[in-house]
């Protein structure tokens, strides 16, 4: 018969940070009175749902204390909530108190996902001795290029859908009488429903929003398109150096924020005293799919691809266990990296990113100047251009090319994420696809994807979009993933520039990374256009100051494949064993 444990949960315990402010804190520890080393959560969804899940107790029954609290601002904590700027400090404060109190033994380990995996990194900044382990899931390094922009493009239905979803009807609450009963959060609420308006929405500013009173952080972010003193005082890579937290880092291929989850941990391989205690995880998922399972956007990834099925909660158990208990369980001597190969749909495990034995492969774009569409004549191939015509499409911000999947969050009406098929994107004549002949062999691509793009426009400032996908014997045309780069950022996130309308200028779109097995019978195919639209801000082509713009103009887009103007993209190609 198995041992029973019996649990104590302690509700709303208070802990005073430096500047007077109470934090409140939910505990569910072994009902001895320890010590326990201590697992951290510190988190705006709410303690109280936080608790209820199957982790908590199987940590707490593992004999450790569970701490769960409300960040500044939100649910019972005091305070006011301004996204990112309060958590460092605060996460200092937090590990002092649970370091003095009596059913702790001075070992803290850190838990959670997407802003959760935020405020891990935050409190890891400051180096504090308690906080020996931390497992950041699906979040970022950079809050500007890897959260808020992208490419220097405004994450539009992010930004919008993580508002209105999970963070200002919670304020409005609670600062208004009567609850989800009062006219402000009634008004929340008919923004929410009405969020497809609110893409549309220009200037990005919040003047006349709820936003205005309930979010008021958001037009930090517009207010700061480019990386500069804000940005930087936040970014994680500016600590790595002197970080010495052993992080096991966990996302997915299409989540939102994997360009950040893959840089923590090759930022912290590189430069930290604890580098030897990294470790990265991913799978095939998008923002909440280790857990929600199968399937992922509209594909079926199968069972074996689910946190369920290689039982993270126990990996993430071995982890504490390791570096908080001090247990030798053979963690030390485990692969670096775990990732699911998507295509061929196995688990592998290797040793670095990118993989040593990567050979880049430049993939040219080829045509006779009619690319536009799936029924163009676009073709992807190892050969270099000759003498090509270039292809042209008009981009028009008012008819922008619609998103349809990839690296989405945080609303399953209005931000589905995930493989999608891309047929219907494609059909359309402000899209230039280029595919390879149907291949004989398969063939792995895994680690960081660019294109290189030469292309010329009729604006002073526009933008470029490329996606990389899997086209299946079927046709269906799988998203794997994509990238967009605003012309005046095309040299520098910190000091803009714009360019001369209709000269030829060379953009490197960031597509971040992937791990896919292109089966025999598939095509590999990539797409270019000016817009993917709401998952990022339309481009007005004015030349204005990023999302000041109430006005849209067309422009004219050339993309060149010459021998003097290569177009193409690099893909990192694992070779077969």
């Amino acid at each position: 018969m198995p041992e029973r444990a019996t649990l104590t949960v302690e509700r709303n315990v208070p802990a005073t940070m430096s500047d007077g402010t109470v934090l409140y804190a939910d505990v569910y520890r072994p009902a001895g009175p320890g010590p326990y080393p201590v697992a951290l959560q510190r988190t705006p969804y709410d303690k109280a749902l936080s608790g209820v899940h199957p982790w908590v107790v199987r940590a707490a029954t593992a004999g450790y204390a569970v701490v769960i609290q409300d960040v500044r601002g939100r649910y019972e904590s005091e305070g006011t909530f301004e996204t990112f700027v309060n958590e460092r400090k605060d996460g200092f404060d937090t590990l002092e108190w649970l370091a003095s109190e009596p059913w702790s033994d001075g070992n803290v380990g850190m838990f959670g996902g997407s802003y959760v995996g935020l405020t891990q990194w935050q409190a890891a900044l400051n180096n504090h001795p308690a906080l020996k382990a931390i497992v950041p899931v699906v979040t970022a390094s950079n809050y500007h290029a890897g959260w808020t922009y992208q490419g220097g493009a405004f994450e539009l239905q992010f930004n919008v859908s993580w508002i209105l979803t999970a963070l200002a009807l919670n304020t409005a609450m609670r600062a208004n009488p009567g609850g989800l009963s009062s006219a402000a959060a009634q008004a929340i609420i008919d923004d929410h429903d009405a969020m497809k308006q609110a893409f549309e929405r220009l200037p990005l500013t919040s003047a006349g929003t709820s936003f205005e009173n309930y979010a008021t952080y958001y037009d930090d972010w517009v207010n700061h398109p480019s990386y500069d003193e804000f940005w930087k005082a936040l970014d994680v890579r500016q600590g790595y150096e002197n970080m010495q937290v052993a992080a096991l880092n966990i996302g997915g291929w299409h989540d939102i924020f994997l360009s950040g989850t893959i840089e923590n941990f090759t930022g912290m391989r590189a430069s930290s005293p604890a580098a030897a205690n990294q470790r990265l995880l991913l799978g095939p998922w998008n923002h909440g799919g280790m857990r929600a399972g199968n399937p992922i956007g509209d594909w079926n990834f199968g069972m074996r691809s689910t946190g369920a099925y290689i039982d993270e909660g126990n990996i993430h158990l071995r982890w504490y266990d390791r570096f908080l208990r001090g247990l030798e369980n053979g963690v030390d001597d485990e692969p670096r990296v775990r990732l699911w190969v998507m295509g061929a749909d196995y688990w592998r495990t290797e040793n670095e990113w990118p993989l040593a034995r990567t050979d880049w492969q430049n993939w040219y774009f080829h045509s006779q100047g009619k690319a536009n569409s799936l029924n163009g004549d676009g073709v992807l191939s190892r050969d270099e251009p000759g003498d090509e015509p270039p292809d042209s499409f008009v981009y028009n911000p008012r008819n922008p090319v619609p998103t349809a999947g990839g690296g989405l969050c945080c609303n399953s009406v209005f931000a589905f994420g995930g493989p999608q098929d891309q047929r219907a994107v494609e059909s359309r004549e402000d899209v230039l696809v280029y595919s390879t002949p149907v291949l004989q062999e398969a063939i792995e691509v895994t680690g960081p994807v660019k294109v290189v793009l030469h292309a010329s426009s009729s604006a002073p400032d526009t933008d470029f979009t490329a996606k990389l996908v899997d086209v299946h014997p079927c046709g269906y045309a799988r998203i794997l993933t994509d990238g967009i780069i605003r012309a005046r950022y095309r040299n520098s996130m910190s000091e803009p520039s714009l360019i001369t309308p209709g000269e030829i200028v060379t953009y490197e779109i960031d597509l971040w990374s992937t791990s896919n097995s292109f089966e025999p019978g598939h095509q590999i195919r990539v797409e270019i256009s000016s817009s993917n639209f709401p998952r990022f801000d339309r481009n007005p082509n004015t030349g204005e100051l990023p999302g000041r713009s109430t006005t849209m103009v067309s422009a004219l887009q050339t993309v060149h494949h010459s021998a003097t103007y290569a177009s193409h993209i690099v893909l990192p190609v694992i070779p077969a064993e």
